[in-house]
């Protein structure tokens, strides 16, 4: 086989899993964390062996879509913090994405991060605790070396930013679970009250010198 035959291939066998992408975040919107193989095959058009052929297994199709979803988020949250605006707004505006996300598709986030409840067969959920974890710890390293790069946090620093990046990590997704579940205020109050607890020595930190600036 000659190399243009095998790019050739390879674009098609690119071009039908992204099909297949679309076609399983479909089947997330309508169900949520109810999406299952065989209703995504269904969607697909195809039958679940040839759903399995492409992805392995329910954990391949999640973690796709889960990267899927991820990248498009951390490319929203980096816009955020790279907006021309001061250190607080900026704060508050990667806060509101995040919120504004999974305010949005709100049943792409329980799939990514809920099992299913009350599933009844055997195709029914995915192992979510096994894949949603290593999302969460993906986003904190990311902030994580956001900060390091903007924030100039002495002696110790990329400790500090690990530990930073990952906490906030943490405080998003715990407050927005709690938020999309509840709605007990306003996505512009919650975000008001998140950056008020961050704003202590985020705010007294000066600019990494060299840096691109917070």
């Amino acid at each position: 086989m000659d190399t243009t035959q095998r790019t050739d291939q390879q674009r098609s066998a690119d071009r039908r899993r992204r099909e297949l992408l679309e076609a399983a975040d479909r089947v997330v919107l309508r169900d949520g964390p109810q999406a299952s193989m065989n209703a995504i095959a269904a969607e697909a058009g195809i039958t679940k062996p040839i759903l399995y052929r492409h992805f392995g297994d329910k954990g391949g199709l999640y973690a796709a879509l889960a990267k899927r979803h991820t990248d498009a988020l951390l490319d929203s949250l980096r816009a955020a913090l790279d907006a021309p605006a001061d250190r607080r707004e900026r704060v508050e505006s990667t806060l509101d994405t995040y919120l504004a996300a999974i305010e949005a598709r709100p049943q792409v986030y329980r799939f990514l991060m809920h099992p299913a409840e009350g599933g009844g067969g055997a195709d029914q959920g995915f192992d979510v605790g096994k894949h949603s974890a290593p999302l969460l710890r993906r986003m904190g390293e990311e902030l994580a070396q956001v900060i390091e790069e903007r924030v100039d946090l002495g002696p110790g620093g990329q400790q500090l930013a690990r530990a930073w990046g990952h906490g906030i990590v943490g405080m998003m997704h715990a407050a927005g679970d709690w938020w999309l579940g509840e709605r007990p205020c306003s996505r512009a109050d919650l975000v008001r009250f998140l950056a008020d607890l961050l704003w202590g020595r985020l705010a007294a930190a000066g600019d990494r010198v060299g840096g691109p600036g917070f």
